[in-house]
Parts: C-alpha cells; sequence; structure tokens
C-alpha cells in the first residue's frame, strides 16, 4: 500500500499520546510536576496540546485566553505560568501559612514534614524547615530530636513517628 503524495512519513512522532494524572486545582503546581514526569520525550505542541486534553471545562475557562488566542511559542509554558498565577496559592500566601503557629492535629510527624514541604516549596533551607517542624511537635519530642541536628531531617521524622 502506497503512502499518499503529501502525506508525512510515518517514521517520524509527531504527536506521543501521554495519559496525564487528572488536573489538581488546588495545587497547579504539584500537576504540572506530575506531568512533566510523564513528558521526558514531547515537544512543546504535543505537551500544550495534552494539558489541554486534561483541563476540567471550569479550569479551562480560567485560561481561555491563552487556549483561545495562543502564543506563537512556548505555548506549554505560557498555559503552566498562567495556571499557576491564577489558580495557585501564592508564596506570599505559603508562607505566611508555614509560619501560622500550628500542630500536628492526627498526623503522623512525617506527614506533618510533607505538609510543610508542600507549602515551602523549593524556596526554603532544610536548616529552617527543621526548626520550624520540630518546634510544632510536642515538648518531650522536641528535646529528644535536638539530640538528632547531625541526622537528615527524614531520618529525624522518622524516629519522632516511633516515639510517638
Amino acid at each position: 500500500m502506497s503512502r499518499p503524495q503529501n502525506a508525512q512519513p510515518t517514521s517520524s512522532i509527531d504527536r506521543l499520546v501521554v495519559k496525564l494524572p487528572s488536573f489538581v486545582p488546588s495545587d497547579p503546581e504539584l500537576w504540572f510536576y506530575m506531568v512533566e514526569r510523564s513528558f521526558e520525550a514531547s515537544g512543546e505542541s504535543t505537551r500544550f496540546g495534552n494539558v489541554l486534553g486534561n483541563l476540567d471545562p471550569r479550569y479551562a475557562a480560567k485560561v481561555r485566553d491563552i487556549i483561545i488566542n495562543p502564543p506563537e511559542t512556548e505555548t506549554y509554558a505560557t498555559i503552566k505560568a498562567a495556571l499557576f498565577r491564577r489558580l495557585g496559592i501564592s508564596q506570599e500566601t505559603r508562607m505566611k501559612q508555614l509560619l501560622e503557629p500550628g500542630d500536628l492535629r492526627d498526623r503522623k510527624p512525617t506527614q506533618f514534614l510533607c505538609h510543610l514541604r508542600g507549602l515551602a516549596g523549593t524556596t526554603m533551607s532544610g536548616n529552617l524547615l527543621r526548626t520550624i517542624w520540630s518546634s510544632r511537635l510536642p515538648l518531650s519530642i522536641q528535646a529528644i530530636i535536638a539530640t538528632m541536628r547531625d541526622k537528615n531531617l527524614d531520618e529525624t521524622a522518622e524516629v519522632a513517628d516511633y516515639i510517638m
């Protein structure tokens, strides 16, 4: 069977279909990290198309202007930045939540550490995160883990889980 004259060669992959996770409107940054792990070798237009194919209509409405009139270049980067700005929690709000007094509630210390890391994002040093995290633990545990400065934070959190 011969190929039509103006058809593209089948040896190149023009579009890669990727199964993406459901959009997370409360944390678009997390969702894009998940998406980017799925994309490894796809091009800009494929990424943009896959993002559009996975956006719930109510969130697509938030970036309607970009969908209807996409930029000529960097479409994926543009829609990603717009969803961060329009749906995500601002860095200022994250920092306020991180610094507000709070406690473990019904979480293990390791779960609480994950929660704080989510709020801190990539902008906070490990020492500051350790200080904030440990200050929210019960005093009896604070006293024990204060002696563990040479251990990494995840190991320290596991010890705190065991103590609790």
